[in-house]
Order: structure tokens, then C-alpha cells, then sequence
């Protein structure tokens, strides 16, 4: 065997090894990359939503309880007439205020026509146990006006075999099976004000529109493609000698 032939062993061994790493970089920056692609669509959904809810509150506000069945109600301002159904009242569990502990109180409006509202009539403070709340946040049986804005209700609740006290999530379709009006399906109305005036519950405001993380996200992925592109040739370069 010629003398020479150890070293080139070696340094066949050496580029196979550096071949592995350059074959990682590449397949790691891919990941990378096809990660931040899937956040810039994300970002573009959060703007699609956005849109859509800023679409909504520029409208003209409607009647709600002159609404069409099947109209697209989500992220409008409404108005309504109606009186509250305290005896269908429940609590949205962990909703804080400004740091304070507390939830909101999900009032059933029912309209004229008999149809009925859920609506998110604010916050009060934790210590207060499952609905009817009492005191000054009593939703009271007269006739009121509310104003608000339509959001779209969550979903995916499991039939409950009696009558809930508590939600964590807004679900129309769980509520409405233990109300005896047909609450208008999909929405509910986070209240802004009410005549007659009450000071409880505190109305809750608007979900902020923000285009959250995604395009931060979306960087630091490329950023670590790059990396992973730069360093495994770098360290196949070294490697190799």
C-alpha cells in the first residue's frame, strides 16, 4: 500500500464529515425557513381578521332586534330594546380588570319578537358567586336600551347534562339549550352602555387589534437559518482543515 494512502483516508473522512455538516445546515435552514413562512401567513390572517373587524365597526349600527336572520352580525355596533332574564343569568370565570380579580356577568336580553341576546354586561369583582348577581350589578326587569358591539361566540362546549352557573368561554350554543328563548345564534353583545344608566358591571372594553408576535417571529426564524447556513460551512470549512 503506498505511503500516502492513510492520509488520504483521513481526509476523505474529514469531507465526508463536512459534507454531513453542510447536508444539516441545509436541512436546519429549511425547517427555518418554512417556519417563518408560516408566520408572515399567520401575520397575513391577523391583518385579514382585522380588516374584517374594522369593516364591521365602521358600518352603520343596526337594530338588532330588526337584525335578518342570517346576517353577518360580527364586529358590528347594535343597538336593542328588551328586557334582562336575570333567572338565566351566568358568570364568565377569570376576566381581570386593570389588575384587579374579577369576572363578567352574561345576561340574556329577550327582544320583542321573543328572540333573545347574550349579552356581556361587564365586570364585577371575583368575591361575587354564580348569577344572579345582586346589589348595584342586578340586571333589573324593566325595559332597557343597550348599545354594544356584536362578537363572534366561541364554540365547542359539551351538552351539559343541567343547567351551568359558570363558563370560561363564551358559547352560545351550550347557553341556549338552558334558556328558554332562541338566543340569536353565533354572537353575543359586549355591552357599551345602557339606559336606563347603571355604574355595575363595569363595561369591558373592546379587544385590542394588534398584529401580535408573528412578524418578530418571522425574523427570528430567518435569522436562524442564516445562522445555520453560515456556521455549518464555517464548521465544515474547519472541519475539512
Amino acid at each position: 500500500m503506498p505511503p500516502n494512502d492513510p492520509d488520504r483516508a483521513t481526509a476523505g473522512a474529514r469531507r465526508l464529515r463536512a459534507a454531513r455538516i453542510v447536508a444539516f445546515g441545509l436541512l436546519a435552514a429549511a425547517v427555518c425557513i418554512r417556519l417563518g413562512v408560516w408566520q408572515l401567513d399567520r401575520l397575513e390572517q391577523r391583518r385579514a381578521a382585522n380588516a374584517r373587524i374594522l369593516h364591521g365597526l365602521a358600518a352603520p349600527p343596526l337594530r338588532l332586534d330588526a337584525a335578518a336572520s342570517g346576517e353577518d352580525l360580527a364586529f358590528r355596533r347594535a343597538t336593542a330594546r328588551g328586557r334582562w332574564d336575570p333567572a338565566h343569568e351566568v358568570i364568565l370565570y377569570g376576566r381581570p380588570l386593570e389588575g384587579r380579580p374579577g369576572n363578567h356577568v352574561l345576561t340574556p336580553l329577550v327582544l320583542g319578537d321573543g328572540r333573545a341576546v347574550l349579552v356581556d354586561r361587564g365586570w364585577v369583582p371575583a368575591e361575587i358567586d354564580a348569577g344572579p348577581v345582586g346589589g348595584g350589578a342586578a340586571a333589573v326587569g324593566v325595559e332597557v336600551e343597550v348599545t354594544g358591539t356584536l362578537l363572534p361566540a366561541d364554540g365547542g362546549g359539551a351538552p351539559a347534562s343541567s343547567p351551568v352557573r359558570v363558563v370560561r368561554s363564551v358559547d352560545v350554543a351550550l347557553l341556549d339549550a338552558q334558556i328558554p328563548s332562541d338566543l340569536i345564534d353565533g354572537v353575543y353583545l359586549l355591552l357599551a352602555s345602557q339606559r336606563p344608566a347603571v355604574d355595575e358591571p363595569v363595561p369591558a372594553p373592546l379587544p385590542e387589534l394588534t398584529e401580535g408576535p408573528h412578524r418578530s417571529y418571522a425574523i427570528q426564524w430567518f435569522l436562524f437559518a442564516a445562522i445555520a447556513l453560515v456556521g455549518s460551512v464555517l464548521l465544515a470549512r474547519r472541519d475539512a482543515g
